[in-house]
């Protein structure tokens, strides 16, 4: 039996200015519910630029409370009700003095405050110093329970591990949304490259897709970041895109540009796959895994 929902992804650029970005966002994420989406993704840290390509204590002040009173959180479930959409962004999460959060909040589509992820796997290389500002997550992998969808949230750097997509599966994720941030290092006056690194990024989630038996989604940024006081920076290379449990890209953004992709996707499919197929959970030798909690097997 058919399960058709629409899926958008909104892939844009961010400037200095916080509330220019989440005016941007919001028009999208209009535009968005117009083509007819009934879940819609923006990428991650939407309201700022990538402010990790520096070590920066003033930075922090970009953070805010993520609670469902917060003001952003009920701005955006305002506009969840009124589209009758369901809203997955990216935030800067302030939860106490000294302690931060790379975080994903989800709103149902009558407007009520699902509540949140935090990012687990936190980066710390050159242009993505997110140890400084980021405690890894914890709250586990939550699926939330949509008027659309079961829906699973990793951010970014989550995505480069089977074991957290693995989990979000087994909590019976039928979407996995990924808000990211992701590019290469552009020094002045250089062309930008992404060195192949942009399909080895595809390529990874592809696969999530098709070992969990589920629907995928990408959405990251694009445009050129500067470094704060240099030019060089981050080239983002946008890409958003969908894959189906078959590790089919459905739809997928350019490299360089601003768009919003809103794809229809069938979630009967996702059933169908895991009861035909079987691999992704009743063939598991769960009790010859012990070694996967041990960081290194020596």
């Amino acid at each position: 039996m058919e399960r058709i929902v629409n899926v958008g992804l909104i892939q844009m650029s961010c400037g200095d200015d916080t509330e220019e970005n989440y005016n941007k966002a919001v028009a999208y994420i209009e535009q968005a519910a117009r083509q007819g989406a009934d879940i819609v993704c923006t990428q991650e840290l939407f309201k700022s630029r990538y402010f990790c390509q520096v070590v920066d204590s003033h930075l922090f002040s970009l953070a805010e409370r993520v609670t469902a009173d917060s003001s952003t959180i009920q701005g955006l479930c305002e506009l969840a009700a009124d589209l009758e959409i369901v809203i997955i962004t990216g935030l800067f999460e302030k939860r106490a003095s000294g302690l931060y959060h790379n975080t994903a909040i989800l709103i149902d589509a009558d407007g009520s405050y699902l509540g949140k992820y935090r990012k687990m796997h936190i980066p710390n290389d050159p242009l993505y110093y997110e140890k400084f500002y980021f405690t890894p997550g914890d709250l586990g992998y939550p699926v939330f329970k949509t008027q659309y969808a079961d829906v699973g949230v990793l951010i970014c750097w989550d995505q480069w591990f089977p074991e957290a997509a693995r989990l979000l599966a087994m909590m019976g994720a039928e979407v996995i949304l990924i808000p990211t941030a992701i590019g290469n290092r552009r020094r002045a006056g250089e062309q930008s490259t992404t060195d192949g690194y942009d399909e080895t990024w595809i390529t990874v989630q592809r696969g999530h897709a098709v070992a969990n038996a589920c629907y995928l989604a990408a959405v990251n940024r694009v445009g050129f970041e500067p470094e704060t006081g240099n030019e060089d920076g981050i080239e983002f290379w946008g890409q958003s895109f969908v894959a189906d449990p078959y590790g089919r890209v459905v739809a997928k953004a350019a490299a360089d540009g601003e768009e919003i992709v809103v794809t229809p996707i069938d979630l009967g499919e996702v059933h169908r796959m895991r009861s035909s197929w079987s691999y992704p959970f009743r063939d598991r030798r769960v009790d010859s895994y012990d070694g996967l909690v041990r960081l290194y097997l020596d």
